[in-house]
């Protein structure tokens, strides 16, 4: 019963871990549901190719060479490394020693283990470059005021994860390799470790059962530490390693610079000039554009929780290189912010949602934001992932017009000349080309 008695632990913990996980993702599918509804499900086969060309190749991130070289390296060893960590939840759950040894090639385990080994180390080296760029380097797009507070502890805190797990990592496959070589009782020698052997020095002076102790210890905080980062991550913005997938199936194919076109004002239009074609019936809209999360589709609720807060958005944004205040991340980390406090007042309201006073328009996002936006859609075009800031930043701005009549002022003296002269100009259509004869 003794000698059962790690492995009992092990599966309650693991059963534990998982469920907590899966609570968490069902917790967050059902806040994402409470966006407005949205059909995205045409072209499946443009979808899937961005899926598998966006999001598993990668293509987006290494526009820029360096960064993107280094996460590749880490998103390529976060994958392949779970094989691994598949084979060290059998050993937890059955008491084994290096499962898959036992029915694969010698020859095949011995090379995934030497590739989980070298992948192990440069994830540990691009972790330490990703760190030295954002705490001594201090690359400009990690230093906007939205990236004080959580925002820096939790990039850190991954960062730290990392290192801290690939270390775990290679110590259990030193003192492990230390055991083999000892014939200690269940330990079969199995696996190539090429870089974990360099550790060896550190522990072979130690007494057997020390290294064992010490090959435990390192084996439960390795294995303990995955299931605690698994968990982690709904809290972390690097819930993007899930959502990318669906975030990127889901992206708007449509060209960029074109905009929704509201089916009830479109109607309006047709009413006065043709309406032969016009429908009919009379489609009651109970908001024009949003004012608050709510107000959004269920993409763009998904958006904000995908946004790692890489900054390649704000870095690209015309208007925030000019010095005006708008940042494409902040919008998405403001809408994320702001759907955590509503998902929370409806949790602590039995499924009700009970006025707090706020809203993400004005006590989060800024009218002077949102009209700093040239519409450009280079934010949308270098997100690594599809994410579309412009979307929330135009329903907002339609809110602001057609709900509140609060253009901004440029944008009302146009309207105004539009109607008045059917140009955007401040001049009669009498005058028009008086403007050509004073050229001549």
């Amino acid at each position: 019963m003794i000698s059962i008695l790690p492995n009992i632990i092990f599966s309650l913990i693991l059963t534990f871990a998982v469920g907590f996980f899966i609570r968490n993702i069902q917790r967050l599918i059902k806040v994402i549901k409470m966006g407005k509804p949205i059909n995205r499900t045409d072209n499946p086969a443009k979808r899937l190719s961005n899926l598998l060309r966006i999001a598993l190749g990668q293509s987006k991130m290494v526009v820029k060479p360096v960064s993107g070289f280094l996460h590749v390296i880490v998103y390529v060893g976060f994958i392949i490394i779970n094989i691994e960590l598949l084979e060290i939840l059998i050993d937890g759950v059955t008491g084994s020693h290096r499962f898959f040894s036992k029915y694969f090639n010698p020859f095949f385990y011995d090379f995934l283990i030497a590739s989980f080994e070298i992948l192990a180390l440069l994830v540990l080296i691009s972790v330490i470059v990703f760190w030295t760029r954002r705490n001594i380097i201090k690359i400009k797009r990690f230093l906007s005021a939205e990236m004080k507070g959580w925002p820096k502890f939790d990039a850190d805190n991954i960062l730290y994860f990392e290192v801290v797990l690939m270390l775990l990592f290679l110590s259990m496959n030193a003192t492990d390799l230390i055991l083999q070589y000892r014939g200690f009782d269940g330990y079969n020698k199995a696996g190539f470790f090429p870089v974990s052997s360099f550790l060896v020095p550190i522990f072979d002076s130690l007494d057997t059962s020390t290294v064992y102790l010490f090959e435990r210890v390192f084996w439960w905080l390795h294995i303990l530490g995955i299931l605690f980062f698994l968990n982690y991550l709904y809290y972390s913005k690097h819930l993007h390693i899930l959502l990318a997938f669906p975030n990127t199936y889901f992206s708007n194919l449509e060209e960029k610079g074109k905009f929704s076109v509201l089916e009830s004002v479109k109607n309006e239009v047709m009413l006065m000039f043709y309406p032969d074609r016009a429908s009919t019936e009379t489609n009651q809209v109970e908001k024009f554009g949003a004012s608050d999360v709510l107000d959004l589709n269920w993409v763009q609720l998904m958006n904000a929780y995908s946004c790692t807060e890489c900054g390649r958005c704000t870095s690209e944004c015309p208007a925030n290189m000019t010095g005006k205040k708008l940042s494409p991340r902040k919008i998405m980390m403001d809408t994320r912010d702001r759907l955590e406090k509503i998902s929370l007042n409806i949790s602590q309201n039995k499924g009700k949602f009970i006025d707090d006073g706020d809203r993400l328009l004005d006590n989060y996002i800024s009218k002077e934001e949102l009209w700093a936006c040239t519409s450009c859609n280079a934010c949308v075009e270098v997100c690594p992932i599809n994410i579309d800031p412009l979307s929330i930043i135009m329903d907002m701005r339609q809110y602001l017009i057609m709900e509140e009549s609060s253009a901004h002022p440029d944008l009302n003296n146009m309207m105004n000349n539009i109607e008045n002269n059917g140009a955007p100009w401040p001049y009669n259509q009498l005058d028009r080309e008086l403007w050509v004869q004073e050229t001549q």
